[in-house]
């Protein structure tokens, strides 16, 4: 799923390390100016944090019903 997630974000625009896919949560946060780091982020307000997964899981899924709908096709 990371990896997915990873060439989601790619295709996106953002800088994705092959080597660690999950870091693209940091990418999309310092566009947003979300001051996410790593390790723990207990003062980081739920409003913050919900922009960067739903940038994320938004591009996601949008992706995800794409190819569902081009297998739907396929299939007619």
């Amino acid at each position: 799923m990371m990896n997915f997630q990873a060439e989601v974000m790619r295709s996106e625009g953002f800088a994705v390390n092959p080597n660690r896919p999950e870091d693209v949560k940091y990418e999309v946060a310092k566009e947003l100016g979300v001051p996410l780091t790593r390790g723990y982020n207990g003062q980081l307000p739920a409003e913050s944090a919900g922009r960067v997964g739903g940038r994320i899981g938004g591009s996601m899924v949008k992706e995800l019903v794409r190819l569902a709908q081009g297998n739907l096709t396929k299939r007619q």
